[in-house]
Protein backbone atom coordinates (compact mmCIF):
# COMPACT_ATOMS: atom_id res chain seq x y z
CA UNK A 1 0.00 0.00 0.00
CA UNK A 2 1.49 3.59 -0.83
CA UNK A 3 2.49 6.09 1.52
CA UNK A 4 0.16 9.06 2.08
CA UNK A 5 2.27 11.25 0.37
CA UNK A 6 1.74 8.86 -3.05
CA UNK A 7 -1.51 9.14 -2.91
CA UNK A 8 -3.00 10.13 -7.04
CA UNK A 9 -4.49 12.87 -7.50
CA UNK A 10 -7.64 13.23 -8.59
CA UNK A 11 -8.95 11.02 -6.18
CA UNK A 12 -10.03 7.62 -8.05
CA UNK A 13 -14.08 6.59 -7.43
CA UNK A 14 -12.78 3.80 -4.86
CA UNK A 15 -11.61 6.81 -2.65
CA UNK A 16 -14.78 8.45 -2.79
CA UNK A 17 -16.54 4.72 -2.24
CA UNK A 18 -19.36 5.45 0.98
CA UNK A 19 -17.22 3.80 4.01
CA UNK A 20 -18.55 1.89 6.66
CA UNK A 21 -18.11 3.26 10.39
CA UNK A 22 -17.88 1.50 12.94
CA UNK A 23 -17.47 3.05 16.73
CA UNK A 24 -15.98 1.27 19.36
CA UNK A 25 -17.13 3.04 23.10
CA UNK A 26 -17.88 1.71 26.52
CA UNK A 27 -19.67 3.29 29.90
CA UNK A 28 -16.74 2.03 31.79
CA UNK A 29 -12.87 2.43 31.62
CA UNK A 30 -10.31 -0.38 31.61
CA UNK A 31 -12.80 -2.99 30.17
CA UNK A 32 -10.37 -3.87 27.12
CA UNK A 33 -11.97 -1.22 24.94
CA UNK A 34 -8.97 0.16 22.65
CA UNK A 35 -7.92 -3.79 22.54
CA UNK A 36 -11.53 -4.44 20.61
CA UNK A 37 -11.38 -1.35 18.65
CA UNK A 38 -7.38 -2.38 17.31
CA UNK A 39 -7.85 -5.95 16.76
CA UNK A 40 -11.07 -5.88 15.26
CA UNK A 41 -9.75 -3.42 12.46
CA UNK A 42 -7.02 -5.76 11.97
CA UNK A 43 -9.33 -8.64 12.10
CA UNK A 44 -10.92 -6.87 8.87
CA UNK A 45 -7.53 -6.15 7.34
CA UNK A 46 -6.99 -9.98 7.33
CA UNK A 47 -10.31 -10.15 5.82
CA UNK A 48 -9.74 -7.95 3.16
CA UNK A 49 -11.29 -5.01 3.76
CA UNK A 50 -9.30 -1.47 3.26
CA UNK A 51 -9.47 -0.53 7.07
CA UNK A 52 -8.43 2.89 8.69
CA UNK A 53 -8.64 3.00 12.75
CA UNK A 54 -9.27 6.63 14.23
CA UNK A 55 -8.60 7.20 17.73
CA UNK A 56 -10.37 9.62 19.11
CA UNK A 57 -10.02 9.45 22.90
CA UNK A 58 -8.53 13.03 22.48
CA UNK A 59 -6.68 13.27 25.47
CA UNK A 60 -5.78 10.09 26.46
CA UNK A 61 -5.01 8.51 22.97
CA UNK A 62 -2.79 5.01 23.15
CA UNK A 63 -4.01 3.50 19.70
CA UNK A 64 -0.62 4.47 18.25
CA UNK A 65 1.10 2.88 21.29
CA UNK A 66 -0.63 -0.55 21.40
CA UNK A 67 1.02 -0.90 17.66
CA UNK A 68 4.32 0.55 18.41
CA UNK A 69 3.93 3.51 15.90
CA UNK A 70 5.64 7.34 15.87
CA UNK A 71 3.16 9.69 15.13
CA UNK A 72 4.82 12.86 13.53
CA UNK A 73 1.32 14.61 14.10
CA UNK A 74 -2.10 14.42 15.94
CA UNK A 75 -5.56 15.15 15.68
CA UNK A 76 -3.82 17.90 18.51
CA UNK A 77 -1.87 19.12 15.27
CA UNK A 78 -4.87 19.30 12.84
CA UNK A 79 -7.10 21.04 15.22
CA UNK A 80 -3.99 23.52 16.03
CA UNK A 81 -3.30 24.14 12.22
CA UNK A 82 0.01 22.55 11.87
CA UNK A 83 -0.56 19.63 9.31
CA UNK A 84 -3.54 18.73 7.45
CA UNK A 85 -5.87 15.67 8.56
CA UNK A 86 -3.90 13.39 5.71
CA UNK A 87 -0.76 14.38 7.18
CA UNK A 88 -1.54 12.69 10.17
CA UNK A 89 -2.11 8.95 8.63
CA UNK A 90 0.08 6.36 9.78
CA UNK A 91 0.32 3.42 7.85
CA UNK A 92 0.34 0.40 9.92
CA UNK A 93 0.60 -3.66 9.86
CA UNK A 94 -1.00 -5.18 6.90
CA UNK A 95 -1.77 -1.59 5.43
CA UNK A 96 -3.72 -0.97 7.92
CA UNK A 97 -4.31 3.09 8.17
CA UNK A 98 -4.13 4.86 11.06
CA UNK A 99 -5.38 8.76 12.69
CA UNK A 100 -3.73 9.23 15.78
CA UNK A 101 -4.69 11.30 18.80
CA UNK A 102 -2.51 13.23 21.47
CA UNK A 103 -1.98 11.99 24.82
CA UNK A 104 -1.55 14.47 27.55
CA UNK A 105 -3.14 17.41 26.15
CA UNK A 106 -5.80 18.34 28.18
CA UNK A 107 -7.06 21.16 26.18
CA UNK A 108 -7.81 18.19 23.62
CA UNK A 109 -10.34 17.20 26.32
CA UNK A 110 -12.32 20.57 26.33
CA UNK A 111 -12.63 21.27 23.06
CA UNK A 112 -16.29 22.34 22.07
CA UNK A 113 -19.53 20.30 20.37
CA UNK A 114 -18.35 22.74 17.20
CA UNK A 115 -15.42 21.73 17.23
CA UNK A 116 -16.25 18.00 17.90
CA UNK A 117 -18.53 17.86 14.64
CA UNK A 118 -15.79 19.87 12.79
CA UNK A 119 -14.15 17.08 13.30
CA UNK A 120 -16.08 14.23 11.70
CA UNK A 121 -17.00 16.95 8.69
CA UNK A 122 -12.93 17.28 8.02
CA UNK A 123 -13.24 13.31 7.32
CA UNK A 124 -14.46 14.36 4.11
CA UNK A 125 -11.57 16.03 2.94
CA UNK A 126 -9.34 12.76 3.13
CA UNK A 127 -8.81 11.13 0.03
CA UNK A 128 -8.63 7.84 0.77
CA UNK A 129 -9.90 4.46 -0.86
CA UNK A 130 -10.86 2.73 2.21
CA UNK A 131 -14.03 0.35 2.99
CA UNK A 132 -14.37 0.72 6.74
CA UNK A 133 -13.17 2.54 9.49
CA UNK A 134 -13.29 1.58 13.09
CA UNK A 135 -13.19 4.72 16.10
CA UNK A 136 -11.74 4.26 18.99
CA UNK A 137 -13.72 6.44 21.44
CA UNK A 138 -12.86 7.62 25.17
CA UNK A 139 -14.53 5.93 27.90
CA UNK A 140 -18.19 7.46 29.39
CA UNK A 141 -20.69 9.89 27.66
CA UNK A 142 -18.73 12.83 27.24
CA UNK A 143 -19.31 15.34 23.88
CA UNK A 144 -17.04 14.13 22.26
CA UNK A 145 -18.22 10.28 22.80
CA UNK A 146 -21.67 11.27 21.90
CA UNK A 147 -20.51 13.24 18.28
CA UNK A 148 -18.27 10.37 17.05
CA UNK A 149 -20.95 7.37 18.22
CA UNK A 150 -23.20 9.51 16.66
CA UNK A 151 -21.78 10.11 13.02
CA UNK A 152 -20.64 6.33 12.79
CA UNK A 153 -23.39 3.18 11.39
CA UNK A 154 -23.08 1.22 13.90
CA UNK A 155 -21.93 1.29 17.46
CA UNK A 156 -20.20 -1.81 19.54
CA UNK A 157 -20.67 -1.35 23.46
CA UNK A 158 -17.90 -2.80 25.20
CA UNK A 159 -18.48 -4.68 28.72
CA UNK A 160 -16.85 -6.84 31.09
CA UNK A 161 -17.82 -9.34 33.89
CA UNK A 162 -18.14 -6.40 36.52
CA UNK A 163 -21.16 -4.82 37.62
CA UNK A 164 -20.01 -1.02 36.67
CA UNK A 165 -19.35 -1.86 33.52
CA UNK A 166 -22.94 -3.25 33.03
CA UNK A 167 -24.23 -0.21 34.95
CA UNK A 168 -22.08 2.46 33.00
CA UNK A 169 -22.83 0.56 29.23
CA UNK A 170 -26.53 1.14 30.55
CA UNK A 171 -25.95 4.89 30.80
CA UNK A 172 -23.80 5.20 27.72
CA UNK A 173 -26.59 3.63 25.62
CA UNK A 174 -29.43 5.72 27.12
CA UNK A 175 -28.14 9.34 26.70
CA UNK A 176 -26.90 8.55 23.24
CA UNK A 177 -31.00 6.99 22.37
CA UNK A 178 -32.10 9.97 24.38
CA UNK A 179 -29.87 12.57 23.31
CA UNK A 180 -28.82 11.42 19.95
CA UNK A 181 -31.33 9.37 18.41
CA UNK A 182 -28.87 6.22 18.18
CA UNK A 183 -31.39 3.52 18.64
CA UNK A 184 -29.48 0.19 17.58
CA UNK A 185 -26.39 -1.18 19.59
CA UNK A 186 -24.11 -4.17 18.98
CA UNK A 187 -23.20 -5.73 22.23
CA UNK A 188 -19.36 -7.15 22.96
CA UNK A 189 -18.55 -9.31 26.01
CA UNK A 190 -14.66 -8.67 26.81
CA UNK A 191 -12.29 -10.51 29.25
CA UNK A 192 -14.79 -13.33 30.25
CA UNK A 193 -13.82 -17.18 31.08
CA UNK A 194 -16.84 -18.41 28.65
CA UNK A 195 -19.23 -17.66 25.84
CA UNK A 196 -21.80 -18.75 28.42
CA UNK A 197 -20.59 -15.81 31.22
CA UNK A 198 -20.62 -13.59 27.85
CA UNK A 199 -24.23 -14.39 26.70
CA UNK A 200 -25.47 -13.41 30.38
CA UNK A 201 -23.41 -9.98 30.50
CA UNK A 202 -25.92 -9.34 27.31
CA UNK A 203 -29.17 -10.50 28.83
CA UNK A 204 -28.31 -8.68 31.62
CA UNK A 205 -28.00 -5.35 29.37
CA UNK A 206 -30.85 -6.21 27.43
CA UNK A 207 -33.40 -7.02 30.31
CA UNK A 208 -32.90 -3.07 31.71
CA UNK A 209 -33.12 -1.54 28.56
CA UNK A 210 -35.43 -3.25 27.28
CA UNK A 211 -37.72 -1.75 30.09
CA UNK A 212 -36.66 1.41 29.85
CA UNK A 213 -35.64 1.93 26.49
CA UNK A 214 -36.52 2.13 23.35
CA UNK A 215 -33.41 0.72 21.78
CA UNK A 216 -32.30 -2.84 20.11
CA UNK A 217 -29.30 -4.46 21.30
CA UNK A 218 -27.81 -7.45 19.44
CA UNK A 219 -25.21 -9.73 20.85
CA UNK A 220 -22.42 -9.52 18.71
CA UNK A 221 -20.09 -11.87 20.39
CA UNK A 222 -17.52 -12.64 23.44
CA UNK A 223 -14.00 -12.02 23.28
CA UNK A 224 -12.49 -15.01 26.09
CA UNK A 225 -9.68 -13.66 28.75
CA UNK A 226 -6.93 -14.90 26.81
CA UNK A 227 -2.70 -15.01 27.84
CA UNK A 228 -2.17 -14.42 24.12
CA UNK A 229 -3.60 -11.45 24.18
CA UNK A 230 -1.70 -9.87 27.19
CA UNK A 231 1.60 -10.88 25.96
CA UNK A 232 0.48 -9.03 22.55
CA UNK A 233 -0.40 -5.89 24.23
CA UNK A 234 3.31 -6.19 25.86
CA UNK A 235 4.45 -6.30 22.28
CA UNK A 236 3.01 -4.07 20.63
CA UNK A 237 0.96 -6.12 18.21
CA UNK A 238 -2.44 -6.90 17.77
CA UNK A 239 -3.20 -10.23 18.75
CA UNK A 240 -4.71 -11.54 15.38
CA UNK A 241 -1.29 -10.71 14.03
CA UNK A 242 1.11 -11.82 16.68
CA UNK A 243 -0.60 -15.03 17.43
CA UNK A 244 -3.41 -15.59 14.75
CA UNK A 245 -4.30 -19.33 16.21
CA UNK A 246 -4.68 -18.14 19.55
CA UNK A 247 -8.41 -18.48 21.61
CA UNK A 248 -8.99 -14.23 21.08
CA UNK A 249 -7.79 -14.05 18.04
CA UNK A 250 -10.36 -16.71 16.26
CA UNK A 251 -12.86 -14.48 18.59
CA UNK A 252 -12.11 -11.12 16.53
CA UNK A 253 -11.61 -12.83 13.21
CA UNK A 254 -15.34 -14.05 14.19
CA UNK A 255 -16.54 -10.95 15.41
CA UNK A 256 -15.09 -9.22 11.66
CA UNK A 257 -17.12 -11.68 9.64
CA UNK A 258 -20.02 -10.47 11.58
CA UNK A 259 -19.30 -7.26 11.18
CA UNK A 260 -18.67 -7.51 7.17
CA UNK A 261 -22.80 -8.68 7.31
CA UNK A 262 -23.79 -5.44 8.22
CA UNK A 263 -25.76 -3.99 5.76
CA UNK A 264 -23.81 -1.25 4.17
CA UNK A 265 -24.82 2.62 4.75
CA UNK A 266 -27.42 3.52 1.91
CA UNK A 267 -27.01 7.40 2.51
CA UNK A 268 -27.18 9.70 4.86
CA UNK A 269 -29.38 9.77 7.48
CA UNK A 270 -29.74 13.69 8.04
CA UNK A 271 -26.99 14.96 10.70
CA UNK A 272 -23.50 14.87 11.47
CA UNK A 273 -22.06 11.52 9.57
CA UNK A 274 -18.01 10.62 8.96
CA UNK A 275 -17.60 10.56 5.21
CA UNK A 276 -20.87 12.50 4.18
CA UNK A 277 -20.08 13.51 0.56
CA UNK A 278 -19.33 9.67 0.09
CA UNK A 279 -22.56 9.11 1.02
CA UNK A 280 -24.55 11.16 -0.78
CA UNK A 281 -22.05 10.88 -3.65
CA UNK A 282 -19.96 14.13 -4.33
CA UNK A 283 -16.69 13.76 -5.36
CA UNK A 284 -14.07 16.43 -4.97
CA UNK A 285 -13.16 19.18 -2.20
CA UNK A 286 -15.08 21.10 -1.19
CA UNK A 287 -14.61 24.89 -0.79
CA UNK A 288 -13.97 25.44 2.18
CA UNK A 289 -12.11 23.17 4.93
CA UNK A 290 -14.95 22.20 7.27
CA UNK A 291 -12.80 21.54 10.33
CA UNK A 292 -11.06 25.54 9.67
CA UNK A 293 -14.78 26.78 9.54
CA UNK A 294 -15.87 24.92 12.92
CA UNK A 295 -12.80 26.39 14.84
CA UNK A 296 -12.40 29.64 13.31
Amino acid sequence: MPSPADIPAPVSAAARAPVRVIAVASGKGGVGKTSVAVNLAMALVHAGQRTLLLDTDLGLANVDVMLGLSPRFTLADVLAGRCELQDTLLEGPCGLWVVPAASGKRHMTELTPREHVGLVHAFCQLDLPIDTMVVDNAAGIADSVLTFCQAAQDVIVVVCDEPASVTDAYALIKVLSRERGVTRFQVLANQVHNHAEGRQLFDKLERVSARFLDVTLHYLGAIPRDEWLRRAVQRQEAVVEAFPGCPSALAFREIARRARQWQSPLGPRGHVEFFMERLVGQGGNAEQDPLRSAVA
